[in-house]
């Protein structure tokens, strides 16, 4: 197995950061945990590439759109998927819209896959269509949304009807794939690599949260998706049951530590950089990440009492629940990211 590599921020007492772990979580449960901010940083070649392609597929779900940019050297073996954050448009893929990450993975020869949609989904599997008192809710007290009148079914999407697609009609290769994203996205690329090890080898989770299961997790993940989109959490997985450990990456560790996935997890400080001004989406920010800290951290300490050597985690001392945050991780991973694909 590879060794563990830790790659920290400055040094601080276990007393100071354990202060500022618990005002962060305190300030993350006052705010709406789905506000996802946007970074001002984002390169102004970012947003729509004409480089990239509409990629439909069908699914359980209906038509679903993928944009995908090929590799510069044309390759099919090295693949990654890039899954958004809470607030996932219909329109396009954040990582596109919003950072030119999509553009340096291409220019490392490899294939990018960039799903579109899945609003508040955590690309899973759900229960039931997303529905309150009988009812699905949207935005405007309406049925109307994504996942709202068919229940969602992005694990299998993601695992089964793209990944054909995907090797039937572009040639690309099922097995030894990446997957990484933020926040929501985070979570679910660990998931996905932890039941799925025959298609992906690699995982990279930023800013995400890996401890589902801690005390007041749920509630707060509630509030998230209630803020983006107007979804009902227990539509996703009823509480505390297998479905809802089964999404825990503190729980299902083992699975990414048998497997031999290498991973690549990351998570700021929740201080703003120069690039985040002074708002309420700063301040937002600010306590998202503090949260998303808490749970990276709680995971590490689990990881390490599985005696994993296949983890590479990356604190960055400043950086807020942005796209800026994101996009700066993205690229200080994509180096392990190539070394490990294909």
């Amino acid at each position: 197995m590879r060794t563990l590599r830790w790659k920290r921020g400055p040094v601080e007492t276990r007393g100071s950061w354990a202060k500022r772990w618990a005002a962060g979580v305190s300030l993350a449960l006052l705010v709406p945990l789905g506000t996802v901010v946007t970074g001002t940083s984002a390169p102004a070649s970012a947003g729509f590439h004409p480089g990239a392609f509409d990629f439909w597929v069908d699914s359980g779900m209906g038509p679903i759109k993928t944009r995908v940019l090929r590799a510069a050297d044309g390759n099919t073996q090295r693949v990654v998927y890039a899954l958004d954050g809470m607030r996932a448009p219909e329109s396009l893929n954040g990582w596109e819209e919003a950072t030119d990450v999509p553009n340096a993975l291409a220019a490392a020869n490899i294939n990018v896959v960039m799903p579109v949609g899945g609003m508040s989904s955590f690309y899973a599997d759900w229960n039931s269509p997303s529905e309150f008192f009988g009812a699905g809710v949207g935005d405007t007290g309406s049925a109307a949304g994504p996942g709202k009148s068919y229940r969602y079914q992005w694990e299998s999407f993601l695992t089964v009807d793209l990944r054909n697609a995907l090797a039937d009609r572009l040639g690309f290769r099922r097995d030894r794939n990446g997957v990484f994203g933020l926040s929501m996205g985070g979570s679910a690329a660990l998931t996905l690599a932890a039941y799925h090890p025959d298609q992906f080898s690699y995982a990279g989770a930023f800013s995400g949260y890996l401890n589902i299961s801690a005390p007041g997790m749920r509630e707060a993940i509630r509030l998230a998706m209630l803020d983006a989109g107007g979804y009902n959490v227990d539509s996703m997985a009823p509480p505390w049951g297998p479905q809802w450990l089964r999404m825990d990456p503190f729980v299902f560790a083992p699975n990414l530590i048998g497997n031999n996935t290498r991973l690549w997890i990351g998570a700021a400080s929740g201080l703003p950089t120069g690039q985040d001004g002074p708002s309420m989406d700063t301040v937002n920010g600010m306590g998202l990440e503090a949260m998303a800290l808490a749970n990276t951290r709680a995971f590490e300490v689990r990881m390490a009492t599985l005696g994993a050597r296949n983890v590479t985690y990356s604190y960055p001392g400043y950086g807020i629940h942005a796209w800026n945050t994101w996009g700066a991780e993205a690229f200080r991973m994509i180096p392990d990211l190539s070394a490990n694909i294909g």
